[in-house]
């Protein structure tokens, strides 16, 4: 998820572990955890020239169960030795601090896995990308409440168990919203195939997965032999279906064979893309997992990169916003999630 819903969560795991030996500072060494996974963006530009391979690094091995133990090790011996000095001697041992570093770093992937992006949870030894699809990558419901949490309790004792009540509450909260998006999940999909079964669509496979900020509004992606059908769905809606089913084809004008580059973003996409000849050296490359912008537009991905040939590959320019005006966009979202 986004970078202070993590920040949030590593602070909580960090308060759980240490925070009654040395207060406010458990959160502070959380929430620098609960961001080490992240920072993956930075190292990933820093290891590769290709900038696909640079975004391929992101959610791979630094958000994987393996680096979350070896990690915690690490840090864990090493700020406890920094830390372990003068009149903090004997404060804290070296198992607090392992246990501090292994919550903030495990919990970062595992939240991750809930969002539609992908996860390589398993790296090393797999490269299976763990996306559950039940909640947004920004969600204020799940991180507004928790952070209102996290902030109250910095001001109580660390001895108080006030302080631990607002943890709990926190946690509790926040956990009892991702069930909830888990149970509209299983809700969504058995509408969806409903929807499809109405519509006479005779389906391979299909996706489904909540709009941005939100878990009201939902994006259907099916696909067929021939193409995919996109659809939307809000559950303020007044009919409880899928509405208005628009075909996009199949575009592959770059094809896997022809390019590992390809290949490698379909992998990232989970198969659900379409690629466009922009103009002689230059294409676009759309993740249809997100929805589009313009239902008439089939090339009008929210998640789009435009592609360029650099020698025998493929590279990427940097990433532009479809959206000129966001107002506007956050405008015609709030009237679909009210429904139709």
């Amino acid at each position: 998820m986004d970078s202070l819903t993590q920040i949030v969560l590593g602070a909580a795991c960090g308060e759980a572990t240490l925070g009654k030996k040395i207060g406010n500072k458990a959160l502070l060494f959380g929430a620098i955890g609960g961001t080490i996974p992240d920072l993956d963006v930075y190292i990933g530009s820093l290891l590769y020239n290709n900038e696909i391979d640079a975004m391929l690094f992101h959610r791979g091995f630094m958000h994987s169960i393996f680096f979350s133990v070896i990690a915690a090790f690490l840090l864990g011996w090493g700020i406890h030795k920094l830390y372990n000095s003068g009149r903090r001697i004997h404060t804290t041992t070296k198992n607090d601090w392992i246990r501090l570093f292994f919550w903030s770093l495990f919990t970062h992937p595992i939240l991750d896995c809930f969002t539609p992006y992908g996860t390589q949870l398993f790296a090393p030894f797999s490269n299976y990308r763990v996306a559950f699809n039940t909640i947004a990558v920004v969600d204020p419901i799940y991180t507004l409440p928790f952070l209102i949490c996290m902030i109250v309790l910095m001001f109580f004792n660390r001895k108080s168990n006030r302080r631990k009540l607002w943890l709990k509450f926190g946690v509790g909260i926040s956990s009892v919203y991702m069930l909830l998006t888990i149970g509209n999940k299983f809700y969504i999909d058995s509408v969806f195939r409903k929807s499809m079964e109405e519509n006479h669509i005779k389906f391979n496979r299909y996706s489904t997965q909540p709009a941005i900020f939100n878990n009201v509004l939902w994006y259907g992606i099916v696909e067929t032999d021939s193409l995919y059908f996109i659809a939307n769905y809000s559950l303020l809606d007044s009919e409880h279906k899928f509405l208005n089913f628009k075909e996009l084809p199949k575009q592959r004008d770059l094809k896997p064979s022809e390019f590992n580059d390809i290949k490698d973003l379909a992998w990232f996409s989970n198969y659900y893309y379409s690629v466009y000849k922009i103009s002689d050296d230059h294409y676009q490359y759309n993740d249809l997992r997100y929805p589009i912008l313009d239902e008439n537009d089939p090339n009008s991905s929210v998640f789009s990169l435009t592609l360029y040939k650099d020698n025998d590959r493929l590279n990427i320019k940097p990433f532009e916003p479809k959206f000129d005006n966001f107002e506007s966009v956050m405008s015609d979202l709030w009237e679909r999630i009210k429904g139709n």
